[in-house]
């Protein structure tokens, strides 16, 4: 029993840590642009790490994070290595204001250690390799996405008609989607009204796709009236937006890295023999691992900070919102497909997405070839440090 209050214990470190190492995620563009004080960004972006609680509820990306290990082959021992060995990388890559992924450090740790315990053969390859090849989409999805939203807003104020036309179309795309989905019924609408509401709220998996239409649907009418705006008026409505937008990323942050602790701490409950399945998850679990993420950003991390808002790219409002939306969009996707990404790579994305509408050039690829080389070491390097951990544990344990 000691040994699992020490597990949880470290989890939540680890969820505290990931929270002010990843915090530059959602406040890095917020605070270079100027629309807010660190101080404040650091508040916007933990209240809405912690609102992802009352929206996440399926718990798919935990769920897969669990599985990454044959059930069969983990132990305390195991789950103590891997977060021990995540919880070291970093700190060190925080130290060096290197933005890696504590998501995959997490996985690295936990794997590398099941790996000294019995074997490849305990790793799940399906889920494992899921998450390799996001190690690269994410952040191709994330700077495809912002290329396309900036081209969008760009077009939009040049007053060039297929941005408008795309904003329709769009915005009656969604507005069907939702009501195929959510089974609406215009024609009985007052006696379906009450239910209807109560549908959208409480259902998480509707409410997700509420949250995500309304973030459409808010850049679309905004694109409707842009080309009206003149440079200064647009500027200031993109500093409002951008408050929208890092919310929405913060969010998206919180329910997805929140929840690989979650994972981590029920597979150490299930091998203890305390709960029997993963849907045993008590409540405990999600509501302290979004807690310790939350108190993590509002911690903040200003040295990945300045790598993320200033040494990829210089960011302005306009292409903060461009980012954030484009990262938001990958993350509430990705989460209900259940699949674990890590933010930092899909925010890096987006910023490389939209320094790239301006020229190549812009984007300092130079800093970009150093981040993605840390990203293709953290497994790695994670699994290494973990298996040593396990093999010094038995000298304790």
């Amino acid at each position: 029993m000691t040994l699992l209050v020490v597990i949880i214990i470290l989890a939540l470190i680890f969820d505290y840590i990931n929270g002010f190492h990843d915090a530059a995620n959602s406040i890095a563009t917020i605070v270079s642009t100027k629309v807010l004080t660190p101080f404040q960004a650091v508040l916007w972006a933990a209240l809405f790490n912690f609102v992802a609680f009352f929206i996440f509820k399926d718990h798919g990306v935990a769920n897969t994070i669990a599985k990454t290990v044959k059930e069969s082959y983990i132990t305390l021992q195991v789950v103590l290595a891997g977060l021990s060995a995540a919880i070291i990388w970093n700190l060190i890559t925080w130290w060096f204001g290197i933005p890696s992924s504590s998501s995959h450090t997490l996985i690295g740790g936990f794997a590398g250690a099941a790996i000294t315990n019995a074997g490849f053969y305990a790793i799940n390859m399906a889920p494992v390799m899921q998450i390799v090849a996001f190690i690269f989409l994410a952040p191709l999805l994330g700077m495809i996405m912002a290329l396309v939203i900036s081209l969008w807003f760009i077009n939009a104020f040049r007053k060039s008609i297929w941005p408008k036309l795309f904003s329709i179309g769009l915005i009656l795309l969604t507005v069907l989607t939702l009501s195929q989905i959510m089974e609406f019924d215009p024609v009985n609408l007052k006696s379906h009204y009450e239910g209807y509401i109560l549908k959208v709220i409480f259902h998480s998996h509707n409410f997700k796709l509420l949250l995500l239409a309304l973030i459409v649907l808010i850049m679309c009418v905004f694109t409707l009236f842009l080309s009206r705006l003149n440079a200064h008026r647009s500027t200031v409505w993109f500093k409002k937006l951008q408050l929208v937008s890092s919310a929405a990323f913060s969010i998206g942050h919180g329910g997805n890295d929140a929840q690989k602790v979650m994972g981590i701490i029920t597979v150490a409950l299930i091998s203890h023999g305390s709960i029997s399945t993963f849907d045993e998850m008590p409540n405990w679990v999600p509501i302290s691992c979004y807690t310790a993420i939350a108190l993590g950003t509002l911690s903040g991390g200003w040295k990945i900070v300045k790598t993320m808002g200033t040494r990829i790219t210089k960011v302005t409002p306009f292409e903060g919102v461009a980012a954030e939306t484009a990262g938001a969009i990958t993350l509430f996707v990705t989460e209900h497909l259940k699949i674990p990404v890590s933010t930092t790579h899909t925010i890096a994305g987006a910023i490389m997405g939209v320094g790239a509408t301006k020229r190549l050039s812009a984007v300092r690829w130079g800093v970009t070839v150093n981040l993605l080389w840390a990203w293709i070491i953290t497994i790695p390097v994670s699994a290494l440090m973990a298996a040593i951990i396990y093999w010094l544990s038995h000298f304790f344990f």
